[in-house]
C-alpha cells in the first residue's frame, strides 16, 4: 500500500517545526525594537509587562504604561518601563497596544481617546473578558479606520510564566499579526488560536479554574493538617502534588482517566478514595463550575 502524498513523513515535520522555530525567532528579534503600550496596568498588565521583560523579548525602554493613578505604576517603574497617566499618550507612542482596563470601564476610557494622527497603525490586543472583536472594532473605529484587532484571554498563572491564553483574531488582523501575538504570549503560557465563540467556555475552564484548584489545594492541604501533618508541609505537598500530576497529563500524553487507573491499585488506598470523591460529586461539581463560569461570562458579554 502507497503512502498517501498528505500524510507527513519524520523529515518533513523536522522541516516544518525547524521552520516554525526560525519564524518565531525572527518575530522575537523584530520585536525587540517595537513599542510595546499597555493602557491599564492591573494585575494581568502586569504579569505579561513582567514576563515579556524577563523573558527578553521586548526592551523595558520601549515599553509604556498607563493607569488613573500611580498605585500599580509604582510597581511597574523600577522595570525601567515609561509610565503615564494619559491613555492617548501610549496609543499614539506604540506599535502594540494591550488594552487592559476592566471592561466595564473601557466605554468611558474609549470615549477619552482622539484619533490617531498620521499613518500611525497600532495592533490592539485585548485582554478585556466579555467584549467582542465586533464591538471593539466598533468602538476603535473612532479611533483609527480599519483598526487591527486581536482578542486574547489569559489567565493569572502567567505570573509565574505557567499560564493558559488563547487568541482569536478580528476582521483586520494578519496571519502575522496573530504570529505576533502567539509569540508574545508563548513566552508567559501555554497559547493557542481558537474562534471567538469558544471563549466563553474557556473562560470557565482555564481563566476560572485557578480559583477551583486554589480551593483543591487548600482542600486538601486541611486533609493532611486533619491527619497530622503540619500546615506548612500540607500545603507545600498539595500543591507540588497537583503541579507534578498536571505535568504528567501535560509530557505523558496519557488520558487523565488511564493516570488515574494506574494510580488505582486493586483494593487500596487510591481507589477507596476515590470512592469518596465520587460520592462527593466531585467531577458533576467541577462540570457544573465551568458551566457557571461560562454562562456569567456569556452574560456579562451582554452588557460590554
Amino acid at each position: 500500500m502507497g503512502v498517501s502524498d498528505d500524510v507527513v513523513q519524520p523529515k518533513q515535520a523536522e522541516a516544518v517545526v525547524q521552520d516554525t522555530i526560525i519564524h518565531l525567532e525572527t518575530t522575537k528579534d523584530c520585536l525587540k525594537p517595537a513599542k510595546i503600550g499597555f493602557v491599564g496596568s492591573g494585575n494581568m498588565a502586569q504579569a505579561l509587562l513582567n514576563g515579556f521583560v524577563n523573558k527578553g523579548l521586548v526592551e523595558a525602554s520601549n515599553v509604556w504604561a498607563s493607569a488613573p493613578s500611580d498605585r500599580n505604576l509604582a510597581k511597574l517603574k523600577p522595570l525601567g518601563v515609561h509610565t503615564t497617566h494619559d491613555n492617548g499618550l501610549v496609543i499614539q507612542e506604540c506599535d502594540i497596544v494591550f488594552l487592559s482596563v476592566k471592561p466595564h470601564l473601557f466605554i468611558e476610557v474609549n470615549a477619552g481617546l482622539s484619533p490617531i494622527e498620521g499613518d500611525h497603525k497600532p495592533l490592539f490586543i485585548s485582554i478585556m473578558t466579555g467584549i467582542s472583536i465586533e464591538k471593539l472594532e466598533q468602538m476603535l473605529s473612532g479611533i483609527v479606520q480599519n483598526p487591527r484587532v486581536v482578542r486574547t484571554m489569559p489567565n493569572t498563572p502567567c505570573m509565574v510564566s505557567q499560564g493558559c491564553c488563547v487568541y482569536c483574531l478580528g476582521s483586520n488582523a494578519t496571519d502575522a499579526d496573530g504570529i505576533i501575538v502567539k509569540t508574545m504570549l508563548s513566552s508567559v503560557a501555554l497559547c493557542e488560536q481558537v474562534p471567538e465563540s469558544q471563549l466563553d467556555g474557556i473562560c470557565g475552564l482555564a481563566g476560572s479554574g485557578p480559583a477551583y484548584i486554589y480551593a483543591v489545594i487548600e482542600a486538601l492541604a486541611d486533609g493532611g493538617v486533619k491527619m497530622g501533618i503540619p500546615r506548612q508541609l500540607a500545603q507545600s505537598m498539595a500543591a507540588q502534588m497537583v503541579k507534578g500530576a498536571a505535568t504528567m497529563v501535560l509530557e505523558s500524553g496519557k488520558h487523565p482517566g488511564q493516570l488515574k487507573d494506574e494510580v488505582c491499585s486493586p483494593g487500596g488506598t487510591t481507589i477507596t478514595a476515590m470512592h469518596k470523591l465520587e460520592t462527593g460529586g466531585l467531577r458533576g461539581t467541577l462540570m457544573s463550575a465551568v458551566e457557571a463560569s461560562a454562562q456569567r461570562s456569556k452574560e456579562l458579554g451582554k452588557h460590554n
